[in-house]
């Protein structure tokens, strides 16, 4: 696995270099504290897998180039570091099709875990910004009494539908996602309308914040 470090801080960028490689021995980490030096490892490395990206660049925007990665080179997965986790700069990462939002100020134990949640397919939210993040209004059916954890199917999602939840989660596109199901687009589009309906959010940010906030464990597939 290969991955670039972009930020301007080399301590940063020491702390993400030995948890990387305790998650993996093997790692191939490359380092850059620019924009323009990131992007030239980028084009140099066509089997990058993931990007650890700053917010603040001294010579560009993080989120600037974070919009280009994902427009350029959309197979590579692209995370998000920042000191300053407040909840519009986590949506606005999400937004552009980040797969979380780690904080510099995270312990080891944290940054271990959400780099473990992020290589298994998932997103990463700060706990803060989901507790914070107000649960789906949907009323639960009978079957979701009790005290027990509402399920997708308690929210009337279909099977195919959280498929498509899944790779929603995983900051899939619909393209991606019809090429992964081998759906039609219009078809892809549809389930995503009803998923949004049935959590009662208005965007893909908003579900994945609701199904973070819901704890549900979706089926993880390789793509």
């Amino acid at each position: 696995m290969k991955v670039l470090l972009v930020d301007d801080h080399a301590l940063i960028r020491d702390a993400l270099r030995g948890v990387l490689r305790e998650l993996d021995g093997e790692v191939d980490v490359l380092e850059s504290a620019s924009y323009q030096h990131a992007m030239d490892a980028v084009r140099q490395h066509d089997d990058l897998m993931l990007v650890l990206l700053d917010v603040q660049l001294p010579d560009r925007d993080g989120f600037e180039m974070l919009a280009e990665l994902r427009q350029r080179y959309p197979a590579i997965s692209v995370v998000m570091l920042s000191a300053f986790t407040g909840r519009d700069n986590v949506t606005r990462a999400l937004d552009a099709g980040a797969l979380g939002f780690i904080p510099k100020t995270a312990s080891r134990e944290l940054l271990l875990s959400a780099l473990r949640l992020i290589l298994a397919g998932g997103i990463y939210i700060p706990p803060d910004i989901l507790s914070a993040a107000p649960l789906p209004a949907a009323t639960p059916g009978p079957a979701a009494s009790g005290g027990r954890r509402q399920t997708p199917a308690d929210f009337g999602l279909t099977e195919r539908q959280v498929e498509v939840l899944a790779l929603m989660m995983q900051g899939k596109s619909n393209k991606l996602i019809c090429r992964a199901l081998d759906l039609a687009e219009p078809t892809v589009k549809n389930h995503v309308s009803a998923i949004l309906k049935a959590l009662e959010v208005t965007n893909r940010t908003e579900a994945v914040l609701a199904v973070a906030a819901l704890g549900w464990d979706l089926p993880k597939r390789a793509t």
